[in-house]
């Protein structure tokens, strides 16, 4: 079984995903899932894809994860899952995408403007 790489983007996070052949084993930057994530709804949400195709352990993932918070560190996390898994098999494609876990959330923040205090904020107005 050869390894299948993939990247997954959320916000100003960034997760490259090597897939190979195992016992289900994830790895984000030389640590395990639970040490990385000691969340279980941040755990819940890297293992969507794999629990909707019922493959949890049927494959190892080695991560390299960059950037962001851990929220979109987990959900770059998930994404980059789901496109290694479509790679694999495209036939899976169709069933992540009804769930939603094949679309790159495209929100991410505003940029600040000059000669104001925040993106859409203004300075305070002043009659007099």
């Amino acid at each position: 079984m050869e390894t299948v790489n993939a990247v997954g983007r959320r916000k100003a996070a960034v997760a490259r995903v090597i897939l190979k052949e195992g016992t289900g084993v994830i790895t984000i930057n030389k640590r395990p899932l639970e040490k990385y994530f000691p969340s279980s709804i941040l755990q819940y949400i890297v293992k969507q894809p794999l629990s909707v195709l019922e493959v949890t352990e049927k494959y190892d993932f080695q991560v390299n994860l960059d950037g962001g918070g851990y929220k979109g560190q987990a959900e770059a996390l998930r994404l980059g899952i789901a496109r290694a898994l479509v790679k694999l098999n495209p036939d899976d494609k169709a069933i992540l995408r009804k769930h939603g876990f094949m679309t790159r959330d495209p929100r991410a923040v505003e940029r600040k403007k000059p000669g104001q205090p925040k993106a859409r904020k203004r300075f305070q107005f002043s009659k007099r």
